[in-house]
Protein backbone atom coordinates (compact mmCIF):
# COMPACT_ATOMS: atom_id res chain seq x y z
CA UNK A 1 0.00 0.00 0.00
CA UNK A 2 1.51 3.31 -1.06
CA UNK A 3 0.75 6.36 1.07
CA UNK A 4 3.05 9.27 0.22
CA UNK A 5 2.94 10.65 3.78
CA UNK A 6 2.76 7.32 5.59
CA UNK A 7 -0.18 5.76 7.40
CA UNK A 8 -1.99 7.84 10.00
CA UNK A 9 -5.56 6.60 10.35
CA UNK A 10 -7.98 9.35 11.35
CA UNK A 11 -11.17 7.90 12.83
CA UNK A 12 -13.56 8.88 15.63
CA UNK A 13 -15.81 6.08 16.81
CA UNK A 14 -17.53 5.52 20.14
CA UNK A 15 -19.91 2.71 20.99
CA UNK A 16 -22.62 5.19 22.01
CA UNK A 17 -22.57 7.29 18.82
CA UNK A 18 -25.97 7.81 17.23
CA UNK A 19 -24.75 9.87 14.27
CA UNK A 20 -22.21 8.45 11.81
CA UNK A 21 -20.41 10.68 9.32
CA UNK A 22 -18.82 8.88 6.38
CA UNK A 23 -16.63 11.08 4.19
CA UNK A 24 -13.91 10.24 1.71
CA UNK A 25 -10.40 10.45 3.20
CA UNK A 26 -8.49 12.83 5.45
CA UNK A 27 -6.93 15.83 3.75
CA UNK A 28 -3.39 16.99 4.40
CA UNK A 29 -4.30 19.27 7.34
CA UNK A 30 -6.30 16.48 8.97
CA UNK A 31 -3.42 14.07 8.38
CA UNK A 32 -1.03 16.51 10.06
CA UNK A 33 -3.24 17.14 13.11
CA UNK A 34 -4.92 13.74 13.47
CA UNK A 35 -8.27 15.49 14.03
CA UNK A 36 -11.07 14.61 11.58
CA UNK A 37 -12.65 17.46 9.62
CA UNK A 38 -10.17 19.92 11.16
CA UNK A 39 -10.18 22.24 8.15
CA UNK A 40 -12.47 24.68 6.29
CA UNK A 41 -14.57 21.76 5.02
CA UNK A 42 -15.14 20.71 8.62
CA UNK A 43 -16.15 24.25 9.60
CA UNK A 44 -18.79 24.22 6.88
CA UNK A 45 -19.94 20.70 7.79
CA UNK A 46 -20.41 21.67 11.46
CA UNK A 47 -22.42 24.69 10.29
CA UNK A 48 -24.59 22.47 8.07
CA UNK A 49 -25.24 20.18 11.04
CA UNK A 50 -25.80 22.96 13.56
CA UNK A 51 -23.16 21.46 15.88
CA UNK A 52 -20.48 23.09 17.97
CA UNK A 53 -16.93 21.72 17.87
CA UNK A 54 -17.52 20.18 21.30
CA UNK A 55 -20.64 18.34 20.14
CA UNK A 56 -19.05 17.31 16.84
CA UNK A 57 -15.96 15.85 18.52
CA UNK A 58 -17.88 13.95 21.22
CA UNK A 59 -17.20 10.38 20.08
CA UNK A 60 -20.05 9.04 22.18
CA UNK A 61 -22.46 11.06 20.06
CA UNK A 62 -20.78 11.46 16.66
CA UNK A 63 -18.71 8.84 14.88
CA UNK A 64 -16.51 9.87 11.96
CA UNK A 65 -15.38 7.05 9.70
CA UNK A 66 -14.03 7.99 6.25
CA UNK A 67 -14.09 5.53 3.36
CA UNK A 68 -10.28 5.55 3.59
CA UNK A 69 -8.59 6.33 6.90
CA UNK A 70 -5.31 7.81 5.66
CA UNK A 71 -4.41 10.79 3.49
CA UNK A 72 -4.01 9.46 -0.08
CA UNK A 73 -1.78 12.29 -1.33
CA UNK A 74 -2.21 15.15 -3.75
CA UNK A 75 -3.35 14.81 -7.36
CA UNK A 76 -3.56 17.23 -10.28
CA UNK A 77 -6.82 18.83 -9.16
CA UNK A 78 -6.90 18.20 -5.42
CA UNK A 79 -6.42 15.19 -3.19
CA UNK A 80 -6.28 11.74 -4.73
CA UNK A 81 -9.34 9.50 -4.34
CA UNK A 82 -9.61 7.40 -1.18
CA UNK A 83 -8.03 3.98 -1.36
CA UNK A 84 -10.77 1.52 -2.27
CA UNK A 85 -9.61 -1.37 -0.08
CA UNK A 86 -10.12 0.44 3.24
CA UNK A 87 -13.92 0.62 3.53
CA UNK A 88 -14.61 -3.06 2.72
CA UNK A 89 -11.84 -4.13 5.08
CA UNK A 90 -12.71 -1.97 8.09
CA UNK A 91 -16.26 -0.60 7.97
CA UNK A 92 -18.15 -3.81 8.85
CA UNK A 93 -16.29 -4.32 12.13
CA UNK A 94 -16.47 -0.62 13.04
CA UNK A 95 -20.21 -0.49 12.37
CA UNK A 96 -20.73 -3.62 14.46
CA UNK A 97 -19.01 -1.85 17.37
CA UNK A 98 -21.41 1.11 17.09
CA UNK A 99 -24.87 -0.43 17.56
CA UNK A 100 -26.58 2.87 18.42
CA UNK A 101 -26.07 4.60 15.06
CA UNK A 102 -29.43 5.87 13.85
CA UNK A 103 -28.39 8.13 10.97
CA UNK A 104 -25.44 7.92 8.58
CA UNK A 105 -24.38 10.98 6.62
CA UNK A 106 -22.83 10.00 3.29
CA UNK A 107 -20.59 12.88 2.31
CA UNK A 108 -19.44 12.89 -1.29
CA UNK A 109 -19.61 10.41 -4.12
CA UNK A 110 -17.19 7.82 -2.68
CA UNK A 111 -19.20 7.33 0.52
CA UNK A 112 -22.45 7.25 -1.44
CA UNK A 113 -21.16 4.66 -3.89
CA UNK A 114 -19.90 2.39 -1.09
CA UNK A 115 -23.04 2.53 1.05
CA UNK A 116 -25.79 2.96 -1.53
CA UNK A 117 -24.35 0.75 -4.27
CA UNK A 118 -26.87 0.27 -7.06
CA UNK A 119 -29.45 2.31 -5.12
CA UNK A 120 -27.47 5.48 -5.79
CA UNK A 121 -28.35 7.73 -8.68
CA UNK A 122 -26.06 8.31 -11.70
CA UNK A 123 -24.65 11.58 -10.30
CA UNK A 124 -23.92 13.08 -6.92
CA UNK A 125 -26.42 15.87 -7.58
CA UNK A 126 -29.18 13.39 -8.38
CA UNK A 127 -28.35 11.32 -5.30
CA UNK A 128 -28.36 14.33 -2.99
CA UNK A 129 -31.57 15.65 -4.60
CA UNK A 130 -33.21 12.28 -3.84
CA UNK A 131 -32.19 12.46 -0.16
CA UNK A 132 -35.70 11.63 1.10
CA UNK A 133 -35.50 8.21 -0.60
CA UNK A 134 -32.59 7.17 1.62
CA UNK A 135 -34.06 8.18 4.97
CA UNK A 136 -34.23 7.26 7.76
CA UNK A 137 -30.93 5.34 7.52
CA UNK A 138 -28.85 7.47 5.16
CA UNK A 139 -28.59 11.17 4.34
CA UNK A 140 -26.46 11.86 1.22
CA UNK A 141 -24.61 15.18 1.08
CA UNK A 142 -22.13 16.89 -1.23
CA UNK A 143 -18.64 17.43 0.09
CA UNK A 144 -18.48 20.71 2.05
CA UNK A 145 -15.19 21.73 0.44
CA UNK A 146 -14.84 25.41 -0.48
CA UNK A 147 -14.13 24.12 -4.01
CA UNK A 148 -17.82 23.20 -4.30
CA UNK A 149 -19.25 26.70 -3.95
CA UNK A 150 -20.47 26.69 -7.54
CA UNK A 151 -22.43 23.50 -6.79
CA UNK A 152 -24.35 25.20 -3.95
CA UNK A 153 -25.09 28.21 -6.16
CA UNK A 154 -26.47 25.93 -8.91
CA UNK A 155 -28.56 23.98 -6.39
CA UNK A 156 -30.33 26.49 -4.10
CA UNK A 157 -32.77 23.77 -2.96
CA UNK A 158 -29.89 22.29 -0.95
CA UNK A 159 -29.78 25.19 1.50
CA UNK A 160 -33.49 25.95 1.35
CA UNK A 161 -34.93 22.42 1.71
CA UNK A 162 -32.29 19.90 2.69
CA UNK A 163 -30.25 21.74 5.35
CA UNK A 164 -33.19 22.55 7.66
CA UNK A 165 -34.24 18.89 7.67
CA UNK A 166 -30.65 17.75 8.21
CA UNK A 167 -30.27 20.09 11.21
CA UNK A 168 -33.60 18.94 12.62
CA UNK A 169 -32.65 15.26 12.43
CA UNK A 170 -29.17 15.85 13.87
CA UNK A 171 -30.61 17.89 16.77
CA UNK A 172 -32.86 14.95 17.68
CA UNK A 173 -29.81 12.65 17.93
CA UNK A 174 -27.37 14.89 19.81
CA UNK A 175 -28.13 15.44 23.47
Amino acid sequence: MHLPHGPRPVVQAGSGARLLIVGQAPGRRVHDTGIPWNDPSGDRLRDWLGLSREEFYDEQQVAIVPTAFCYPGKGKSGDLPPRRECAPAWHPSLLAAMPNVQLTLLIGRYAQEFYLGDNGKPTLTETVAAWKEYLPQYFPLPHPSPRNQSWWKKNPWFERELLPELRRRVALLIT
